[in-house]
């Protein structure tokens, strides 16, 4: 949230959710994936489900981000270490071109109104995604 208040998945129980990890706020395929959920977002809601978007960017990132790019899908940071996005094994080594690091694995989960994960996209490929993910919840 903009104003760095906590977000939990437990907050949409008695709706269809949405999680879209994703590695990095402004740059090129971070930027399509979001602009994507944000162009589906009546679509989501019509069809029950909430959206959000998560990296380990801080809040006042995520509040530029959103505003140059005219994002609707709101985002939350999950910065400390040991949170959701390490304990689904998504923000886990990488490997780019002999260097390591730590990094986010664009991954996708939907979750149903229990808060029950329903399908997961793992190692996601932006182009076509936030469509595919809309059916997904369209059909849960």
């Amino acid at each position: 949230r903009p104003d760095g208040s906590p977000v939990r998945p437990s907050d949409y129980l008695g709706r269809k959710l949405v999680l879209f990890f994703y590695p990095k706020d402004d740059t090129p395929g971070c930027t399509t994936e979001n602009k994507d959920f944000s162009a589906l977002m009546p679509a989501f809601e019509q069809a029950g489900a909430a959206v959000l978007g998560i990296s380990k960017e801080p809040p006042k990132r995520h509040a530029k981000f959103t505003e140059k790019h005219g994002l609707l899908a709101p985002l939350a940071s999950d910065a400390e270490v040991g949170g959701l996005s390490d304990a689904l094994g998504v923000w886990t080594e990488k490997v780019n071109y002999g260097r390591t690091y730590m990094g986010m694995v664009r991954t996708t989960y939907l979750l149903d109104a229990d808060g029950k994960i329903a399908r997961v996209w793992d190692k996601v490929k932006v182009k076509g995604h936030a469509a595919e993910v809309l059916q997904a919840a369209k059909a849960l």
